[in-house]
């Protein structure tokens, strides 16, 4: 439970800060979710060299979608670079406690979940762009799916934005607007699987398979988001919890953009090649001489 007198020092702060305030982290704690942190802005890094390497794999009509990734990685780095300073600068070791503890006279900023968030805004309608530059539809309009995939996604996260500030002050109004949030992300669902169904019609079967795998990637990953929303609710409302959050949070960053994007790619390779593309940077590699 939280006190009244934490909840006149913080606000509406994250409970990420509640935490750090009444109970401290332990060294463990501290350290892994600095490092989950890490990881999360090191793999945008590396993930972001993958996708400017393979722009040329693919035939010129594929390659938006890898563009978007490369967008899509930079934005993520920076971002979750900045979270992890965040995260740092957030919390003190206490001498007298042994634990990483907030100060409530902090002068700095409290630790943010806002980064993540405008991230998002930024990745998710680029994410839900992409795979509309490698699937063929069949009977839906590119232009009228592209406005419906960044209306809600754009709103999903606006709605979620709002909702987070209020996970300890106001449950109310936090599973309100989270429930506000969960109707955009439903029809985004849905309309990802249309997009999906449509894409592997008429196409070769490892690219159709590429497709199904996508789906069950996206499906996966973005369930992840309303686990770690939910957190301070699943009865993990302590250093787990946050951790817990910290580790939900980047293996669906990881999975939703970088595997995502990497599958996206190796079906824009299957497609190029039944379109008689051929990436002269790869096809003309010479073979070595058989003696």
């Amino acid at each position: 439970m939280v006190q009244e007198s934490s909840k006149q020092a913080l606000g509406n702060a994250t409970f990420e800060n509640y935490v750090g305030l009444e109970q401290g982290f332990s060294e463990m704690a501290y350290q892994l979710s600095a490092h989950v942190l890490t990881l999360g802005y090191a793999v945008m890094l590396a993930a972001l060299f993958y996708f400017i390497l393979t722009i040329k794999s693919v035939a010129p009509k594929y390659r938006m979608s890898s563009v978007l990734s490369v967008v899509v990685m930079v934005s993520a780095f920076l971002l979750l670079f900045v979270q992890r300073d965040n995260w740092v600068e957030a919390f003190t070791f206490n001498q007298d406690t042994g634990l990483y503890m907030l100060d409530p006279n902090h002068a700095g900023d409290l630790f943010n979940n806002g980064y993540r968030y405008l991230n998002w805004l930024i990745d998710v309608p680029m994410l839900l762009f992409q795979i509309l530059f490698v699937v063929s539809l069949k009977t839906s309009s590119f232009s009228s799916v592209r406005n419906q995939f960044w209306f809600s996604g754009t709103l999903m996260i606006l709605t979620g934005y709002v909702g987070q500030y209020y996970e300890v002050t106001n449950p109310v109004a936090f599973f309100t607007w989270g429930a506000i949030s969960t109707v955009f992300f439903v029809h985004i669902l849905i309309l990802m699987r249309k997009v999906i169904k449509e894409g592997q019609q008429g196409v070769p079967d490892q690219a159709a398979k590429y497709l199904g795998t996508i789906w069950w990637i996206f499906l996966i990953s973005w369930m992840l988001y309303p686990g770690a929303y939910l957190m301070p609710y699943l009865g993990l409302f302590g250093e787990a919890g946050v951790v817990g959050r910290h580790i939900t949070y980047t293996v669906a960053d990881v999975a939703s953009k970088v595997i995502y994007g990497i599958f996206l790619t190796l079906t824009a390779q299957v497609l190029s090649k039944a379109d008689g593309y051929k990436d002269v940077e790869f096809d003309q590699v010479e073979e070595p001489a058989k003696g």
